[in-house]
């Protein structure tokens, strides 16, 4: 099986922020990155200690979303640069992993 070297990168959000929209058209038309997915979570937090979380009796719009990609290592480098000024530091991950060919 051939394989090709890959950078994965999770960015983490929270519905409130209102980015998801924009940061997929940016990944899907501008930089037309391999795969996007996007999670929607129903409990977190993160540095500030605020809990976004969903119980039954309010679902909350403040939710936390993690919008994950791989591309090329240096494609996904230039998107990062891109897209620096959008989001706040600690909020994205990233590491290099290995992506089947066929």
């Amino acid at each position: 099986m051939k394989q090709s070297d890959v950078t994965v990168v999770r960015i983490y959000l929270t519905e409130a922020e209102r980015l998801m929209n924009t940061l997929l058209k940016k990944l899907h038309d501008e930089e037309k990155v391999r795969g996007v997915t996007v999670f929607r979570g129903i409990s977190g937090f993160g540095r500030s200690g605020v809990v976004h979380s969903s119980t039954l009796l309010d679902l909350s719009l403040d939710l936390p979303v993690v919008i994950e990609f791989f591309d090329e290592p240096a494609k996904v480098a230039r998107i990062l640069a891109h897209l620096k000024d959008l989001l706040s530091p600690g909020h994205v991950v990233s590491w290099p992993a290995k992506v089947n060919e066929g």
